[in-house]
This record gives C-alpha cells, structure tokens and sequence, in this order.
C-alpha cells in the first residue's frame, strides 16, 4: 500500500486546522434527548469523511437493520452501552468499543440500556448526512413516498 498522490503542492504549509471545544452546543437536538454534533462534515474535509458525535437519552432508539452502498460507517463508543447489529448478531459494546461496517455491510444500533449513551460515528466518503440527521426531525409527517425517496436520496436501504 502507498500513499495518495499529494493534493496540497506548497512549499510551507498553512494555517488551516480548525477547532472544536468540547463544551460546543450541538447542532441538533432530538425529542427524545438525544443530540447529533457535527465534529467534520463532508463540506469541511473535501468529501473525505464525516465525523459526528451521536448522543442517545435513555429511551431506546436507533435504526433497524440497513445498508449503504457508497458509504462505509464506523462506530466508536464513548460512553454508556450501544447494541450494534454487524449484519450477524447483535453485539452490546461499551467505551472505547470500535465497528466498522463497509459499503453495502448490513447494520443497525440501538441505545436498550435505559441510560445515555455517545459515540462517534465515522461516514467516508463524508456524503452530507447532516440532511439525513436533519430529515429525521419531521419523518413521521412524511407520506409513504417522501419517505421512500428521502431514505434513498440518504443512501439508506432498509431490510
């Protein structure tokens, strides 16, 4: 395996980086306590990958099984206990706990703990799931067409 070809060509590098304090108000908040916070959009790093922290309340929730077939997503856990479906078994996982699912890997999570729970979610390509986050809000006032069209405009297909 080798490296990408460059992309920056200069000389001395630039001042580019960007920062993020941990005590940033998230950029969605969900009814049922749950938060979504957009660390790296596709839009921030040249469509490389997203990078979002995903906080769950204690109600359970989460999407049922599905795949995506031009996008991969991982899963880091942060705090409290996720269930991760890897397309075989549910696996209840905990901090520091790591999933990786390919394009086209089925997949699903769920927070059954009854208590909080974080983790990061990795999408790479970094496709614009901050429209899929946003969608979600207002699912349930969608006719059964909409909904059928905004899953697959989000590259989500269900089982």
């Amino acid at each position: 395996m080798t490296y990408p070809p460059p992309r920056y060509l200069g000389a001395t590098g630039e001042t580019t980086a960007t920062y993020r304090p941990a005590d940033t108000s998230p950029e969605l908040r969900f009814a049922n306590g749950g938060a979504a916070h957009y660390l790296a959009t596709g839009g921030t790093t040249n469509r490389h990958f997203g990078l979002y922290r995903w906080e769950m309340g204690p109600t359970p929730s989460g999407p049922a099984p599905h795949f995506h077939r031009g996008i991969s997503e991982s899963f880091y856990i942060l705090t409290g206990s996720v269930r991760i479906y890897d397309g075989r078994r549910w696996i209840d996982t905990g901090p520091g706990d790591f999933v990786h699912v390919p394009e086209g890997g089925v997949h699903a999570f769920r927070n059954e703990s009854g208590l909080p729970a974080s983790m990061l979610l990795h999408f790479a390509p970094g496709a614009p799931r901050e429209g899929y986050f946003e969608g979600l809000v207002g699912l349930a006032e969608l006719s059964d067409e909409e909904r059928t069209e905004f899953f697959l405009r989000h590259d989500t297909h269900w089982l």
